[in-house]
């Protein structure tokens, strides 16, 4: 009995890799500061649940295969309010935004299809494009310019004849690097003269910082029929469980094939659905208050991330996730050390190693992916342990 080349060709995700060591660590006592995960710890606005509370049906029956009308109808008002117009038709509802790439994906990628995308990146992207039969293809970028990707040599020097789309992720996990209109409308033109499809990631839409206006590829008509828009609850709402996503595209032809896979997994969880349609009609407000809290998480991270004598980080411009190189050859022997033989006062620290977020062998092996998604006393203790820990690991190799 035999596996797929497809899934003996994936990896495991390098996120929850070493958490047994971090369960080890902890039964013996030590306090570990997770840094490793993309879990909020802001509350899920009570909205979520009052609405489940007031469901009053007998029956928990099937959903639409593209979502309930009225969340549909709340994802459209929320759109609205950046100026993108999209009508329920343009709107499929999914079990959260990997559901989403997925059918995506399997919707627009024949065997050997290329898909572009800048690397460090999420890694289940690998995943997905390869479930569907397509190749990954790393835009690779440097800590040094902060990840930037948006450049016409960069992607232009990469697309072939099997090339199918490009994937961008805005504000980008794992670097928190933000694209600017301008930098949409050059991918745009990019995908236009060679006819891609532009896979626009943007769970992480209001955290922008600094004052950066909200942007989307959704803001741009000139796209309209090659944006396909991943949109999702999980980070935005800090309601991750809730497995709530959605596909957002003006192409009347992707939608209609990406039904047929909709409809053959049936529906996406009723109750849920009714809890996601009242958290995307929370007032704007809530954006702002939200997005303060991680901006200013981001500051104290990147305060004592430069206290860290040859660290290369610049400060990253959303999302809550910043990538850094450190000065160490191998980063997952460092996470090793913190995990299973450093602590300060009974505590360290976990982080992610960046070589899983590459699709090119070899890069990423000095490089952390750290989430800000702790109190900010606790981010600021976190990256203090990481800064001793670095300090006595370098001091033990030296010996």
């Amino acid at each position: 009995m035999q596996l797929s080349d497809r899934v003996n060709s994936m990896q495991h995700s390098p996120i929850r890799r070493f958490n047994v060591y971090a369960i080890e660590a902890e039964k013996k006592g030590k306090k570990v500061y997770h840094l490793n995960i993309g879990q909020p710890d802001i509350e899920t606005p009570p909205c979520f649940m009052e609405a489940i509370r007031q469901f009053d049906k007998k029956v928990v029956a099937y959903s639409e295969s593209g979502g309930e009308t009225v969340l549909q109808d709340a994802i459209s008002k929320y759109f609205r309010q950046y100026d993108m117009d999209f009508e329920r038709k343009d709107i499929i509802i999914t079990s959260g935004g990997s559901e989403a790439l997925n059918m995506i994906f399997t919707s627009i990628l024949n065997p050997g299809d290329e898909v572009l995308i800048a690397e460090p990146f999420y890694t289940n992207y690998h995943t997905f494009v390869t479930a569907s039969g397509g190749k990954v293809v790393p835009l690779t970028t440097k800590a040094e310019d902060g990840y930037d990707f948006a450049k016409k040599d960069l992607i232009e020097s990469a697309i072939t004849d099997r090339t199918k789309a490009i994937c961008c992720i805005s504000p980008g996990n794992p670097t928190g690097r933000v694209l600017t209109l301008a930098d949409m409308k050059l991918i745009g033109e990019i995908a236009i003269k060679h006819d891609l499809w532009i896979i626009a990631d943007e769970v992480y839409r209001e955290f922008a910082y600094d004052n950066r206006p909200v942007t989307s590829f959704g803001m741009l008509p000139e796209l309209q029929d090659r944006v396909i828009i991943v949109d999702s609850v999980s980070k935005r709402f800090s309601a991750c469980g809730a497995r709530i996503g959605c596909i957002v595209s003006r192409n009347a032809g992707l939608m209609d094939g990406i039904m047929k896979i909709a409809q053959g997994r049936l529906c996406c969880p009723t109750l849920d659905q009714i809890g996601a349609a009242a958290l995307y009609n929370l007032d704007k407000s809530y954006y702002d208050e939200v997005k303060a809290e991680y901006e200013a998480r981001r500051d104290v991270v990147y305060e004592e991330l430069m206290k860290i004598p040859g660290v290369i980080c610049q400060k990253p411009g959303g999302a809550f996730y910043m990538t850094a190189k450190l000065p160490v050859d191998d980063i997952e022997d460092f996470l090793l050390y913190m995990l299973t033989e450093f602590e300060d006062n009974g505590e360290t620290a976990m982080f992610t190693p960046a070589e899983g977020f590459y699709g090119t062998k070899g890069l990423g092996s000095d490089e952390m992916r750290m989430a800000y998604v702790l109190k900010k006393e606790d981010m600021r203790r976190a990256v203090e342990l990481i800064r001793l820990g670095m300090e006595s690991y370098n001091a033990r190799k030296a010996k």
